[in-house]
C-alpha cells in the first residue's frame, strides 16, 4: 500500500497541464488573459491557453479535447462576448461534463460580467444565445447543442467562483 504522500504525487502524474483556461480572445487574450497565463507560468503552473485565432464555426480538435482531459484544473473566464463562441460554448460543454464526471475543480471567473447574466443568459448572453438559436432553426441536432450550452453556462455560473467588476476597478 502507497503511502499518503507517494500517492499524491503519482496520481496527477498523468496530467499534462495543471491549469486549462478557457476564454473569449476577443474579450480577454491580451490584457487578463496574458496576465494570468505569466502569472501561473512564473509560479511553475503548467497552464495550456489556445494560442490559435480560431473562425466562427471552427469545431473542437482532438486534440484540444485531449488537452482539456488531460489537465487537473479548468478555469473558466466568463466576458461579455464568451457566448458568441460556438467553439467556446462547446468547449465549455466538454469541460463541465467531463470535469464533473472525474471530479475535477472548474473555476469560474466572471471578467466584466455578472454571474446572475451568465447563469440566467441575459443580457449580452441571451442575445448570442438568440443568435445562434436563429442560425441553428430547422436543424434538430444544432439545437440539442444549443440546450447542452444552455444547461453548461447554468452549470459553471452556480459554481463558486471569482467577479470581477471591471467598473469598480477603474474608479
Amino acid at each position: 500500500m502507497q503511502s499518503p504522500s507517494s500517492s499524491s504525487s503519482t496520481s496527477f502524474s498523468f496530467f499534462s497541464y495543471d491549469v486549462f483556461i478557457s476564454f473569449r480572445g476577443i474579450d480577454t487574450r491580451f490584457g487578463f488573459i496574458g496576465n494570468l497565463y505569466k502569472a501561473l507560468s512564473d509560479k511553475g503552473i503548467r497552464t495550456f491557453i489556445d494560442d490559435k485565432e480560431l473562425q466562427k464555426g471552427d469545431e473542437i480538435t482532438p486534440s484540444l479535447l485531449k488537452n482539456i482531459e488531460n489537465s487537473r484544473i479548468a478555469i473558466i473566464v466568463f466576458s461579455k462576448n464568451y457566448a458568441t463562441s460556438s467553439f467556446c460554448l462547446d468547449e465549455l460543454v466538454h469541460i463541465i461534463h467531463y470535469f464533473k464526471a472525474k471530479g475535477r475543480l472548474i473555476l469560474p471567473v466572471f471578467y466584466g460580467v455578472e454571474p446572475s447574466l451568465v447563469r440566467h443568459q441575459n443580457d449580452s448572453y441571451g442575445e448570442a444565445l438568440t443568435k445562434h438559436e436563429e442560425r441553428f432553426q430547422n436543424n434538430k441536432e444544432n439545437m440539442e447543442r444549443l440546450l447542452k450550452w444552455k444547461i453548461a453556462l447554468k452549470q459553471a455560473a452556480d459554481l463558486s467562483g471569482y467577479h470581477f467588476n471591471l467598473r469598480m476597478k477603474m474608479m
